[in-house]
């Protein structure tokens, strides 16, 4: 295991006492596990509840798409396990990302938005708004923060009504249409590949 955090509201600021702990890691499987037939686990679940660790490849693979998850496991402040390859691992993160993350985070948002009238519940209208803030800031200042605006709470609770946080992240939607800053077209898959192959080559 080279790292391992906390992400979820607990990192975001907004947990509630209901809020379960969500843990992820990133493991590096021996280098000559892949030379077999049967190769190492892509990832495992445990041994806590909401426990899943990524082997550190398919963690890659998963950044350069641009899982949300998989990137707040680079910024959560909740870190429980980093060794010196896991800080190597965190300092990678300006490699992944890119304007296709914004406009990942986008699509997966539209397709909760289109449910909005229907069944989407509170907790994950405030989910939708939280990411659009966050590729609105990473848009236009080029740094993921997580860090959540404590208004988002209002929408779980209920305080904020219904349309108002819906037209929110509308409008959300349409600032980040319009949004210029640093941030390159794609991730740097190259830089993103030299580092796990010279992972591979150290764990020889």
């Amino acid at each position: 295991m080279i790292l391992e955090v906390v992400i979820g509201s607990h990192a975001y600021g907004l947990a509630s006492p209901e809020s379960d702990v969500d843990r992820r890691g990133v493991f590096v499987a021996p280098t000559e596990a892949f030379w077999r037939f049967d190769k190492p686990p892509t990832s495992v679940e445990g041994p806590d509840p909401e426990q899943l660790s990524w082997e550190v490849e398919h963690f890659c693979r998963l950044g350069l798409k641009s899982n949300p998850t998989v990137l707040e496991a680079l910024v959560s402040p909740l870190v429980e396990i980093s060794t010196p390859l896991g800080e190597e691992l965190r300092d990678l993160l300006p490699a992944f990302l890119s304007r296709y993350a914004v406009r990942s985070f986008t699509r997966a948002t539209e397709m909760q938005l289109s449910r909005a009238g229907r069944n989407l519940k509170p907790k994950q209208l405030m989910h939708v708004v939280r990411l659009r803030l966050v590729g609105l800031n990473l848009l236009r200042t080029g740094r993921y923060d997580i860090a959540a605006d404590r208004a988002l709470l209002g929408i779980r609770d209920g305080s904020m009504p219904w349309d108002d946080a819906v037209a929110w992240a509308h409008r959300l939607g349409s600032e980040i249409s319009a949004a210029e800053g640093p941030l390159p077209e794609e991730p740097d898959r190259a830089r993103v590949e030299d580092w796990l192959m010279s992972v591979r080559r150290r764990m020889l």
